[in-house]
């Protein structure tokens, strides 16, 4: 009787013994199944937030295509699209404009399209700044090299009715904000500093300009400064100024400042606030798009013996192209170099529909 009772005990115990091992089995399952739903829940929550934010990210882009379109992304896209199928034009008529003299160049290529006596010499007026501007970004490696300038500056250009981009004497302004002065607001001031910078003066600087002119293939041209104020030594041609901006616009950053509308410096110890100036061609295009693309940039240029000058380049279905031109006289609306400009970018983009 007691062996029976020993043995039931023992039964009794081995069985506890396995209701708790199941039991922990349970629990563990449990666990893990608990474990495994929140792993579950938080899947589909880091699936949720990333679909949240590509569909954020997916309306921004949407939003910014909007804005740049409505801003004349339209005109490029359509020429990038259009690029592939449409042969290019091999010769346009560039005559019945404002301009004496017009040369139209394929950029990549330097093929000229169109000619009417860009040949002949002209005065080049602040197209000259192209020049300055370009020798002035190959001397420096530092853009954020301030240069201050000097009251010579000032005398120098009193009394010569030269555009000034608004900097003061004894200011200190970047190397990159002279440059786009040289090129939106034509300063003549920004000129001057960069080249007594680069060169201890206005004549060894422009031996600079001349000796860069005759490496590009400038055959017909000399400069005598570098504001491009009238001398009667210093000329050029439609042709040469065409390759001039040719060979400036491999320089990104002097592209990059020639598509500026405008450009605003930081503080200096002159201008707190800094300065804003704006581009002498845009401020008088309220429109850039022409048929099938759109006007990217441009230097301008005038005196009384020069004329009107426009040097621009445009994106015609895919393709740039550099249009010079120069020895427009004054009309009622004061700006006869920009309307030629888009006159000939819209004959051009004509003639390339033409050509499908």
């Amino acid at each position: 009787m007691a062996e029976y009772r020993n043995r039931r005990k023992q039964e009794e115990r081995i069985k506890a013994v396995e209701n708790g091992r199941r039991t922990q089995m349970d629990e563990r399952s449990k666990r893990a199944q608990m474990e495994r739903k929140r792993r579950t829940r938080r899947k589909k929550q880091r699936r949720r937030v990333l679909i949240s934010a590509l569909v954020e990210v997916l309306i921004l882009a949407v939003l910014a295509l909007a804005f740049c379109w409505d801003r004349g992304l339209s005109a490029k896209m359509s020429g990038l699209l259009g690029s592939f199928d449409r042969p290019p034009v091999k010769e346009l008529d560039v005559t019945g404009v404002n301009s004496t003299n017009v040369v139209l160049m394929d950029l990549k290529s330097g093929k000229v399209i169109g000619n009417l006596n860009g040949d002949e010499r002209i005065y080049p007026a602040s197209m000259t700044k192209i020049m300055t501007a370009i020798v002035a970004l190959e001397a420096f490696s530092d853009l954020d090299h301030e240069i201050t300038l000097s009251e010579n500056i000032f005398y120098a250009l009193d009394g010569q009715d030269a555009t000034q981009a608004g900097f003061q004497p004894g200011e200190s302004v970047r190397v990159r904000d002279l440059v786009y002065g040289v090129m939106l607001p034509s300063g003549a001031e920004c000129c001057l500093a960069l080249a007594d910078e680069v060169s201890g003066s206005e004549e060894a600087f422009v031996e600079k300009m001349n000796k860069k002119a005759k490496s590009i293939g400038m055959k017909d041209t000399h400069f005598m400064d570098c504001t491009g104020l009238h001398d009667p030594e210093h000329y050029s041609t439609a042709y040469d100024i065409a390759l001039l901006l040719k060979y400036a616009l491999h320089n990104d950053t002097f592209r990059e400042v020639a598509e500026s509308h405008f450009h605003s410096t930081p503080a200096t110890n002159v201008h707190p606030d800094g300065i804003t100036y704006y581009s002498t061609m845009f401020k008088n295009m309220s429109d850039t798009s022409v048929t099938g693309g759109e006007i990217l940039g441009g230097k301008t240029g005038y005196t009384s013996e020069a004329g009107h000058c426009l040097a621009s380049f445009a994106q015609i279905y895919g393709r740039e192209y550099i249009l010079v031109t120069a020895g427009a006289a004054a009309d009622a609306t004061g700006v006869p170099h920009i309307l030629d400009a888009k006159t000939i970018y819209n004959r051009l983009g004509e003639a390339v529909d033409k050509l499908e």
